[in-house]
């Protein structure tokens, strides 16, 4: 499977003038842009020469190429050449995707089961009629997929049939499983569903009424945050010797001393930045869409810090992952999970360990600093008074002189 010598050479590889022959230039465009080490863009694009060649001798159109077809050059790759297995995945998937984007080949179909496709109309539906945005409607969905899933299958989706017992033994299946907001998900997202439902003729009868609470109470719960002392012990053990380091400090130094959100540090882009008037543009989907925050000096010089070394990438995001494609996070799990590998590193014990305790920490900080509840809500952009009225409960002293005395008890 390797061209011959008497093959001609594109882009620095040996091709056997197969039918990738001319989509190898702008295969190494890609790859570049993507911030791949010419070395890897090298090993990328051998694999793409083998899967040219592979392509000839078989005489396989290239309309057809297919993750199928994909599947078993690799699966003969496996066998003849496991060292070079691994690297031609990565490879191709990327080929796969530039074929697709230029018209060579066909988009791919997914089979998906009836359940699967209705749960894709629930979630177009939430997106256009109802103009959500797409972690509501993930967030929505995930459980209508489970749901349909385990009550159909694969087989048909006969909506009409549904009891209202299934949809209680579904709830109380479900809700053990998570906390407070995520259970109170899983209902919302099943009442929409029914709805939703309901408003296409599947069902005739309100199924949505059926779906029983969960407990989830307004400021309930008591805001954790860190012990003191902690913040700056846990900045202190970043490492700020590497481009990974840096990038992780400056958003540990964005949630300690501005309070966002780790979805708002994902959306945060290059022109965000106004270096000139010190300033810090943040996008939100909570508390009015986006803000305008001055930027602290400390984090300020952080984030040029990391810039400096940021890998070269097309996307404005500001920041990206650290290894190649480098792309940007596309949701705030990694953040929250960034957040906990510093906390364990530093040895700080929290009862929390995601992005949001930087968040309550502030806030506590603030208020025992003496900031009003108004202030602090207006440091963490919150939109209802009533979110920034659960820090009142950690103000242990304020409370205390409100507290009645206990029958027979010394106050």
């Amino acid at each position: 499977m390797t061209p011959s010598l008497t093959s001609p050479i594109v882009s620095g590889v040996r091709v056997s003038g197969g039918p990738l022959c001319k989509y190898i230039g702008k295969y190494r465009t890609q790859s570049e842009g993507l911030g791949y080490a010419p070395s890897m863009v090298l090993i990328h694009l051998r694999a793409v020469a083998k899967f040219d060649l592979w392509l000839r001798l078989r005489k396989q159109r290239l309309c057809d190429v297919n993750e199928r077809v994909v599947g078993q050059f690799l699966d003969r790759l496996r066998v003849k050449r496991p060292g070079a297995f691994r690297s031609a995945i990565t490879a191709l998937r990327h080929l796969l995707r530039l074929l697709r984007n230029t018209g060579a080949t066909q988009p791919r179909k997914e089979v998906r089961s009836p359940a699967g496709r209705l749960t894709d109309d629930y979630r177009m539906f939430l997106s256009n009629e109802r103009g959500l945005d797409r972690a509501t409607i993930y967030n929505y969905s995930r459980h209508i997929d489970r749901f349909l899933s385990e009550r159909y299958g694969t087989g048909r989706v006969d909506l009409g049939d549904l009891q209202a017992s299934e949809i209680t033994a579904f709830v109380r299946r479900e809700a053990p499983r998570f906390g407070r907001g995520q259970a109170a998900q899983v209902v919302t997202g099943l009442r929409s569903f029914l709805r939703f439902a309901r408003y296409r003729g599947q069902i005739r009868v309100d199924l949505a009424a059926a779906v029983p609470c969960v407990a989830n109470w307004a400021l309930a719960g008591l805001p954790k945050g860190l012990p003191k002392g902690a913040v700056e012990q846990v900045l202190a053990h970043c490492n700020r010797s590497t481009v990974t380091g840096k990038r992780n400090y400056a958003i540990l130094l964005l949630l300690a001393r501005l309070g966002l959100r780790a979805g708002e540090i994902v959306a945060m882009r290059l022109e965000d930045m106004d270096w000139e008037r010190a300033e810090i543009t943040v996008r939100s989907k909570k508390g009015g869409g986006w803000a305008r925050l001055p930027l602290p000096a400390d984090v300020g010089k952080a984030i040029a810090e990391y810039l400096e070394g940021r890998p070269r990438s097309p996307y404005r995001n500001l920041f990206v992952r650290d290894y190649a494609p480098y792309t940007p996070f596309v949701a705030s799990g990694p953040i929250s999970v960034l957040v906990m590998k510093a906390l364990k590193k530093a040895g700080v014990k929290s009862a929390r360990t995601g992005a949001h305790v930087f968040r309550h920490t502030l806030a506590t900080k603030m208020l025992k600093n003496g900031a009003s509840l108004d202030e602090i809500g207006q440091v963490l952009r919150h939109k209802d008074p009533d979110t920034t009225a659960i820090y009142a409960k950690v103000d242990i002293e304020a409370l205390r002189k409100l507290a009645l005395p206990w029958p027979g008890g010394v106050r």
